[in-house]
């Protein structure tokens, strides 16, 4: 019987086109599969200036500055945080109801619980939402990297020691209505300082004990609702909180009294 010759096929190809031994020495190389094909996105050197990442801090976005850009704050820290805000309820709230929105758990320590109930019911209480203690039973947290904490002070004009702590990933917020003979300690101690509007008496104090000039303090007694002047050592910021749709509707608009 005749044999029939043997003719080996062609290399078998790609659904680009590309012989499959080509594409075999490509993913060898490290090079992978060929992707589509884009034209190349180029820029001059002149464009370049044009470009710009809105890239800040990470946290809990409390307003607007004086250039309307975002004012962040960032609660949930890997070093120990304490903040002190001589103003609202308001303003507090709205912080305990952004902070929940980005994944911190709020324990609210405070003597009028009945001023939470709604805010509580609009986070969730629990273990991954909001909860509400007697001044002084405020227990472990439990803070960590994946779970972080933020423990809000409403404990009136004389807040006693707390039970719990700033620490790693767990910051305390303390509420002052007003200034107090505690507050010079508070302002010391914090790393942030928020002050809306006070009484002139109260702002003098308020420059002496953080060094502000003159211009700074004076001009808080004429703060509007909703303005903080938010400090640290370096840094001096007016922020104007505005409320969204959500918060708006819980809280109502912005107030300075309660």
């Amino acid at each position: 019987m005749a044999s029939t010759p043997f003719t080996a096929p062609p290399p078998a190809a790609s659904a680009s086109g590309q012989p499959v031994a080509h594409l075999r020495e490509r993913l060898r190389a490290g090079f992978g599969l060929l992707g589509p094909r884009h034209p190349r996105h180029t820029l001059s050197v002149a464009e370049l200036d044009t470009l710009s990442l809105p890239v800040g801090d990470d946290g809990v976005v409390v307003g607007v500055n004086a250039e309307g850009q975002p004012a962040v704050l960032g609660v949930n820290r890997a070093t120990p945080f304490d903040i002190l805000l001589i103003g609202g309820l308001w303003t507090t709230q709205v912080l305990a109801l952004r902070a929940a929105a980005t994944g911190a758990r709020v324990a609210v320590e405070t003597g009028r619980p009945a001023h939470w109930a709604q805010v509580v019911q609009a986070v969730g209480g629990g273990q991954s939402g909001m909860t509400v203690h007697d001044v002084g039973r405020v227990p472990p947290q439990g803070a960590s990297a994946t779970a972080p904490v933020l423990v809000i002070r409403d404990c009136g004009m004389r807040p006693p020691r707390g039970r719990v702590v700033s620490a790693p990933w767990q910051s305390v917020l303390t509420l002052l209505p007003y200034l107090s003979p505690l507050a010079p300690r508070l302002m010391r101690q914090a790393r942030l300082v928020g002050v809306q509007r006070v009484s002139p008496d109260e702002s003098v104090e308020i420059g002496r004990v953080t060094g502000l000039p003159r211009r700074e303090y004076d001009a808080l007694p004429t703060l509007a609702d909703g303005v903080t002047l938010w400090c640290t050592e370096r840094d001096r910021q007016y922020v104007m909180t505005q409320p969204t749709d959500v918060e708006a509707g819980l809280l109502g608009t912005p107030r300075r009294m309660d």
